[in-house]
């Protein structure tokens, strides 16, 4: 079986998707939200490093992150960020009764999958690719019929940075918008 290894590039920026267990649709309660925010507070405290885009759906979250120029280790944040989470829902010390023994071996509950996927961005073009992938993600999955219309996304934030413009992947109004590429070219976990 081959042995599959990660790339850490200190002070890299990397883009991430973290997806809950059997898909479970967690974060469509506003407050498991809440919860998520803190955990990555906390963790950014512990961890420092820069969230540069993220969207939140009700399965799977995806970010860009920018990681210190001494420390390209997001392996470790993505798992204490999973850790801070579910002990913030679930509580400090409970495991769910009902998962099977290999999760419970391996001290995971029926929060999130085990793995999560992660891509190294290589260069500006790259990183704007995925940034539109992230931004568009919620009118993919059908959540929204426009970028703007999602509320769990840094996308108002780069309309205000002047990366978008607010009619951006707009659907609004009858609006055609032809197959974006992004859509076409990437392959991620969600």
């Amino acid at each position: 079986m081959p042995t599959y290894r990660r790339i850490f590039t200190p002070g890299g920026a990397v883009f991430l998707t973290l997806v809950t267990f059997k898909r479970q649709p967690i974060f469509a309660e506003p407050n498991h939200v809440q919860l998520l925010r803190k955990a990555v507070s906390t963790m950014k405290a512990e961890m420092p490093f820069d969230v540069t885009a993220a969207v939140i759906l009700p399965d799977h979250i995806h970010f860009v992150w920018n990681l210190p120029q001494e420390d390209g280790n997001y392996s470790r944040r993505v798992g204490r960020l999973k850790i801070l989470f579910t002990q913030f829902l679930r509580g400090k010390n409970s495991l769910p009764q009902d998962v099977g023994p290999s999760r419970q071996k391996h001290r995971e509950s029926d929060v999130w999958k085990r793995r999560f996927w992660e891509y190294t961005l290589r260069d500006e073009e790259d990183w704007a690719q995925h940034l539109n992938y992230l931004h568009y993600n919620p009118v993919k999955h059908g959540l929204a019929r426009c970028p703007h219309q999602w509320e769990y996304s840094s996308f108002r934030r780069f309309v205000g940075e002047g990366f978008y413009g607010m009619d951006w992947g707009c659907q609004c109004g009858g609006k055609a918008i032809e197959m974006n590429r992004f859509e076409q070219d990437l392959e991620v976990g969600a």
